[in-house]
């Protein structure tokens, strides 16, 4: 343990050191460094490929399951998406030194705020190696210092785009330790992150429930958080038929393992009989098992299996789907307030009032009118990548990219004045 404790000090001195550097380091070249990042991850696909290969057979030996290998899995298009969330990044505006809200007071001063970086971040994430990239660019752009602790699953994942990182980093004269991915899967790790203060200034963990309520309930460090992705399609009984298919389905059978999948259903009564049996036969063709209220089980009949209690409050991750039938919009809204996860949730209807009252009543950091919970997404929001999806109400919620990673400073401007 004093081995681990003296090596993650060492690796928060040298991020602390990093981070001085990039809070004056330009736009142009954290730029040049991202660009550079694209380009060593892009030429050596087939290295990253073999990694990748490696941890898959990893997992699979060690009983992983679908949903885990499927994150785990770095495919040619997710390569492509990592590198398309690079350039994506290093186009899009720098928010350091933004200066906004100035405003002459009475005492003929001006006050407004400053855009500034956090200074280090440590993520911790689970599976997901294009998380490694997607932080990395993150950060650098934020100016922020960044410790990654990958998961043991996607080691040499991680370390070969890492390897990448570093490449681009040195190209662009930049400190290698601006960026500084774990290279042991000792668990002890994690404990040292999350209690070292003097080290990190904020912990961004991305991962299953046991691990984020793990560092949430042992961390001395701050944290931005989301727990699980429970998220919702309510079909309301103004509904159209042919986008309440579309996005229902969608919804639930585009990916099964991420946080914003769908994981109850929720269908007015009044168009249950109507919606409902296509969307099982669509369902079955997909493999989806369906568990359901008793109300969804009269109409889908041997199809649909009782739901539990439990079903309500479970993030599946998995071909597996809740239905419930509701007798109005506000029996629907306290479902989702009740069970939901505060992640992403959505209404299909037509119903100009009864939308906007899903969203204004809707607790949730996003919530969506006629659309996929698939497209809560810091790429598709146009963020460029995204580091999570933080289910918190302060600092930072929703897709967490740029902006999420800054903070603020008051600045002041005067001219010889003094205060009376």
């Amino acid at each position: 343990m004093t081995d681990i404790t003296s090596y993650v000090s060492t690796l928060g001195r040298q991020a602390r050191a990093a981070a001085q550097q990039l809070a004056a380091t330009t736009t142009q070249t954290k730029n040049a460094a991202l660009l550079g990042i694209a380009q060593h991850l892009d030429q050596p696909r087939a290295e990253l490929h073999t990694a990748n290969q490696q941890d898959l057979a990893a997992g699979a030996q060690k009983g992983l399951d679908d949903a885990l290998l499927d994150r785990l899995e770095l495919t040619q298009t997710r390569i492509d998406s990592m590198l398309e969330g690079l350039q994506q990044i290093a186009a899009l505006p720098d928010p350091v030194g933004e200066i906004f809200d100035m405003a002459y007071r009475p005492s003929g001063i001006q006050v407004g705020r400053m855009r500034v970086p956090l200074g280090v971040i440590g993520i911790i994430y689970e599976s997901r190696p294009n998380v490694t990239a997607d932080a990395a660019a993150l950060c650098l752009k934020s100016g922020n210092a960044t410790i990654l602790r990958g998961g043991s699953e996607a080691y040499h994942s991680n370390q070969a785009i890492a390897h990448g990182i570093q490449q681009g980093l040195q190209q662009a004269g930049i400190a290698p330790e601006a960026v500084q991915v774990v290279n042991t899967t000792d668990r002890a790790v994690v404990g040292e992150m999350i209690t070292q203060p003097e080290s990190i200034d904020v912990i961004i963990p991305r991962g299953g429930k046991g691990l984020i309520q793990r560092i949430s309930e042992q961390t001395r460090v701050p944290v931005i958080k989301h727990l699980d992705g429970i998220c919702h399609v309510y079909l309301d009984a103004a509904a159209d038929a042919e986008k309440a298919h579309a996005v229902a389905l969608n919804a639930k059978t585009q990916r099964y393992g991420t946080c914003n999948t769908l994981e109850t259903l929720l269908v007015h009564q009044a168009r249950a009989a109507e919606l409902l049996p296509p969307l099982a036969a669509a369902y079955r063709e997909h493999g989806v098992e369906l568990r359901g209220c008793a109300e969804t089980c009269r109409l889908l009949g041997e199809s649909c299996i009782p739901a539990t209690d439990a079903d309500w409050d479970t993030e599946y991750l998995a071909p597996i789907l809740s239905i419930r039938v509701v007798t109005s919009l506000a029996q629907a809204i306290s479902h989702i307030n009740t069970h939901g996860s505060q992640h992403t949730d959505s209404i299909v209807t037509e119903n100009y009032t009864r939308a906007r009252q899903f969203l204004r009543e809707v607790d949730a950091s996003s919530v969506m009118v006629n659309t996929s919970t698939r497209f809560a997404d810091g790429f598709e929001y146009g963020l460029g990548a995204e580091i999570g999806i933080s289910t918190d109400k302060l600092h930072a919620r929703g897709p967490v990219a740029l902006e999420g990673l800054t903070s603020v400073k008051f600045i002041v401007l005067g001219d010889g004045h003094i205060r009376v």
